[in-house]
């Protein structure tokens, strides 16, 4: 069974969500605001995909940051941060059986397709 994080709130989310339902995909939905995303996870999927590649800098999140956090951040302050303010992980995040996907343009549900 997959499993997608992000918030109910989120465009890219809801149809993310609504991609799965169409095709009868079992998963389970986990708002990363509502449930949390610990350090470990983080950690995890930053190993797979880099961290880079969890921040989501076009955010209200990130911009609000202090411009010298923004200028200066590295891993460890990159998963600290995602892990007090999840609104900076970049949505969805789907934990698939051989990997991981995050966000959802057409080259990541290409993705997802081959790997359902």
């Amino acid at each position: 069974m997959l499993t997608v994080y992000g918030l109910k709130t989120c465009d890219t989310t809801k149809k993310s969500l609504k991609w799965l339902e169409r095709r009868s995909v079992p998963h389970r939905f986990l708002d990363v605001r509502a449930d949390g995303v610990d350090l470990e996870r983080l950690t995890l999927w930053a190993m797979e995909v880099g961290w880079e590649t969890l921040m989501n800098r076009g955010s209200t999140t990130w911009r609000n940051l202090p411009e010298v956090i923004r200028e200066n951040v590295t891993e460890d302050t990159a998963l600290a941060l995602m892990t007090e303010n999840p609104t900076l992980i970049k949505r969805p995040v789907i934990e698939i059986d051989n990997g991981l996907i995050v966000g959802f343009k057409p080259a990541q549900q290409r993705e997802l397709e081959e790997a359902i």
